[in-house]
C-alpha cells in the first residue's frame, strides 16, 4: 500500500491511472514523508529545465495548465478515495511552485531556492485568505486554490527579493 490514509481493504493508489499519475506528480506524492515538499521540489527541478527551454512565460502557462488539470485529477482522486484533500495529491504544489517561479525576471539558483522556501512557508502556515480557501472551498478546486493563493504571497516576496538581489 502506497498510503497511510487507507486501510488494507480500501483503494490503493495506481500510477497506471492517468489521473492518479498526474495528481501524485508521477508518484512523488506517494513518498511516505512530506509529500507536499517533495512535490514542490519536483516542480523546482522541472521549472529549472522549463525556464531554460520555454522561458518564464512558458513556465507561467505551464503553471496555469497544471492548475486546470489539477482541478480535474484532484476531483478524480477525491471521488476514488473519499478524502477531501488527499495528501498524496501534489499537483497543487507543482502548479503553485511554477507560478511562484514564473515571476522571476532572470532565474538563478539563489532565487529558485528562495522561491521554494517562500512557497513552502506560505503553503504550510496558510495566512488568510489561504486558510479560508483551504477550509471553505471543496473538491478539486479547493485542493488547487489554496496553493495558488499561497503562491501569490510567495511570488510577491520573491519578486521583491529578486529586485533587491539585482536579478
Amino acid at each position: 500500500m502506497a498510503s497511510g490514509d487507507h486501510t488494507s481493504s480500501g483503494p490503493e493508489w495506481n500510477l497506471r491511472d492517468p489521473s492518479q499519475l498526474l495528481a501524485t506528480g508521477f508518484g512523488v506524492g506517494l513518498l511516505p514523508k512530506a509529500p507536499g515538499t517533495w512535490g514542490s521540489l519536483l516542480a523546482l527541478v522541472v521549472a529549472w529545465e522549463f525556464a531554460g527551454h520555454i522561458g518564464q512565460l512558458g513556465l507561467l502557462l505551464a503553471g496555469l495548465g497544471a492548475f486546470a488539470i489539477g482541478i480535474r485529477v484532484s476531483n478524480d482522486c477525491i471521488r476514488k478515495f473519499a478524502i477531501e484533500d488527499p495528501k498524496q495529491v501534489v499537483i497543487d504544489e507543482i502548479a503553485g511552485q511554477w507560478l511562484v517561479l514564473a515571476v522571476l525576471p532572470e532565474p538563478d539558483l539563489i532565487t529558485y531556492v528562495a522561491g521554494f522556501v517562500l512557497f513552502r512557508v506560505f503553503d504550510i502556515f496558510k495566512p488568510w485568505p489561504v486558510s479560508w480557501a483551504d477550509r471553505e472551498i471543496k473538491g478539486g478546486l479547493g485542493v488547487m486554490v489554496d496553493d495558488v493563493l499561497a503562491a501569490g504571497y510567495a511570488a510577491v516576496l520573491l519578486w521583491a527579493f529578486s529586485i533587491w538581489m539585482g536579478s
